[in-house]
């Protein structure tokens, strides 16, 4: 049941976020921390979403394709955690937590050109008190970096560069097990974390220099695990972000046209439920479906879906003190009407999806 229960954590790792709430690429699980003695993991996630529409009936090029506007992408995490005694230990974990990669394609959908990238990096320092009672508390730092650069033709030839900016957030938590069942209950806050970008902005003309805030948001996860039988392992969780106070406005951006680049209306809250089966000593195979309910409100033109329903399917190979897991994800991604700023309709997009493949080697040491 340990490689089970082992990889049931790693599939929840793995599978990521991919494409949650739109930017969110990284669940920020810290199931590394319960890995047993001296433990180490290195991951690697390729995701290729299709995401294409037409103009809406009352934008400015109704009927006309916009093209596949999202660029593939690879992702990586890595994860080390060892004991300090036998009460306290800790962790340190690196991962991608948001990012974006938009091309609209040379067309004449009223967005062509547009381009937008969004990089980030995070290093997660946590440690960890272990009760005799099965509970623990857990909490840490988190060192971010964030950078982002923009460019929109069809708005006056609008260009935005920021650069990489690194920044302190902080998370706790607390949870139970129950090791005789695999059972196991982790709730962990992340606070948000504020950055100020130096960039430079132009319409067309000179740049100015500016310094955008790009303040990730502050989320709380909700893992959990149980073995149903010796063989056969459920797990899960929950994730809630306050993305309603993420937004990316520029200053110059912001003064001409009274909006943001991108932002979000309302909070997001992702589930995924999974079930994983051992069937000798070296294989076991899991299952996952995730879900975000949609909004029911218009998108901007950077993440044009609205909401999601994810399927998994995953296998772990256990060797002495290798395990390597693999995992690919199909992401249906939900439908959605984008606009520009908040009476513009802008384009109409259905029947999106994304096709998600990856592997994580962890070595007890």
């Amino acid at each position: 049941m340990n490689h089970l229960k082992a990889a049931a954590a790693v599939t929840l790792a793995m599978t990521g976020a991919a494409h949650a709430a739109g930017i969110e690429r990284s669940a920020l699980s810290v199931n590394a921390l319960f890995e047993e003695g001296e433990y180490l993991e290195l991951g690697f996630r390729t995701v290729m979403p299709n995401a294409s529409g037409i103009g809406g009936p009352d934008s400015f090029t109704p009927g006309v394709a916009s093209g596949d506007l999202l660029d593939d992408y690879v992702a990586f995490g890595a994860a080390y955690k060892g004991d300090i005694n036998e009460k306290i230990s800790y962790a340190i974990i690196f991962d991608q937590p948001v990012g974006a990669n938009v091309t609209y394609p040379v067309s004449n959908y009223f967005a062509t050109g547009t381009t937008a990238e969004l990089k980030s990096n995070s290093f997660s320092g946590i440690v960890q008190y272990n009760f005799d009672t099965g509970m623990s508390i857990y909490g840490g730092l988190r060192l971010q970096s964030m950078e982002a650069d923009a460019r929109i033709p069809f708005l006056g030839g609008y260009s935005v560069a920021g650069k990489a900016d690194w920044s302190f957030g902080y998370l706790a938590g607390i949870a139970y097990e129950r090791p005789e069942i695999a059972a196991r209950v982790a709730l962990t806050y992340h606070s948000g974390i504020d950055h100020t970008l130096d960039s430079s902005e132009s319409f067309g003309g000179p740049a100015v220099a500016t310094e955008t805030e790009l303040d990730t948001p502050q989320s709380v996860n909700l893992e959990f695990q149980t073995g149903l039988n010796p063989k056969t392992l459920l797990f899960g969780s929950l994730r809630w972000v306050e993305w309603s106070s993420f937004e990316i406005a520029p200053p110059e951006f912001f003064s001409v046209f009274n909006n943001s680049i991108t932002d979000y209306q309302d909070d997001w809250i992702t589930y995924r439920l999974g079930i994983g089966r051992k069937l000798n000593d070296s294989w076991s195979l899991l299952g996952l479906i995730g879900y975000e309910a949609p909004s029911n409100t218009p998108t901007g033109n950077l993440a044009p879906y609205d909401g999601l329903l994810r399927y998994t399917l995953g296998a772990v190979y256990t060797r002495d003190k290798l395990k390597v897991t693999g995992g690919v994800t199909y992401v249906n991604l939900g439908d959605a009407n984008s606009e520009l700023g908040p009476i513009f309709p802008a384009g109409v997009f259905r029947n999106n999806d994304a096709l998600a493949v990856g592997v994580r080697f962890g070595w007890s040491l």
